[in-house]
C-alpha cells in the first residue's frame, strides 16, 4: 500500500493548493489507480479523501492532486510529516 506513493511535491503551487484548496500533491507509481491512491492516503495518514485528480508530467511521472475532507487540514498534515 505505502509503495504507491513515491514522494510529496513541495513547490509554491502545491503549498498554495494546500492552503487554499486543502489539496496535497504527490508523485505516485504510474500504474496506480485513483482508487488505490485514495486508499493509500487514507490508510497511511489517517485522513478522509474527497477527490483524486491525476496527470502524467512531461517527465513521465504520475502526479496526483488529493483533496482532503474539510475536517482535515492539508497544511497540518504536511507539517505533521515534517515537510514544511
Amino acid at each position: 500500500m505505502e509503495n504507491i506513493i513515491i514522494r510529496f511535491v513541495l513547490t509554491e503551487k502545491s503549498l498554495r493548493l494546500a492552503e487554499r484548496e486543502n489539496k496535497i500533491t504527490v508523485i505516485v507509481k504510474r500504474e496506480s489507480t485513483k482508487k488505490q491512491i485514495r486508499e493509500a492516503i487514507e490508510k497511511l495518514y489517517n485522513v478522509k479523501v474527497v477527490k483524486v485528480n491525476t496527470l502524467i508530467t512531461p517527465q513521465g511521472e504520475k502526479k496526483a492532486y488529493v483533496k482532503l475532507a474539510p475536517e482535515y487540514n492539508a497544511m497540518d498534515l504536511l507539517s505533521k510529516l515534517g515537510l514544511i
